[in-house]
């Protein structure tokens, strides 16, 4: 079942979304994020909001996410980010064009 996830990064800035960023294509040999392809990825958004940076994806099950989450949270840790818990609830209704 697919699952909708949001990241919120409260007091971050496009700043830690860059180099959270940089640091999953650099180290897997990839020039852009959008070219990384994790098997299960369906969408990614990331942007400003109040008092933080917001990043919410699609992904085709909470199995592929747990995956991407073992690249990605040491990442995190090491910027100070360890805590980071996102929101995840069931896709009703995914759309892709």
């Amino acid at each position: 079942m697919a699952i909708i996830v949001t990241f919120d990064l409260p007091g971050a800035g496009q700043e830690l979304y860059d180099a959270v960023i940089a640091r999953v294509t650099d180290g897997r040999g990839f020039a852009r994020f959008a070219d990384v392809g994790d098997p299960g990825l369906v969408s990614h958004a990331a942007g400003p909001v109040d008092g933080g940076f917001r990043v919410t994806e699609v992904w085709e099950s909470a199995e592929a996410l747990e995956a991407h989450a073992k690249t990605f949270g040491p990442i995190l840790a090491d910027l100070g980010h360890a805590d980071l818990q996102p929101t995840i609830i069931p896709a009703h209704n995914v759309v892709v064009r």
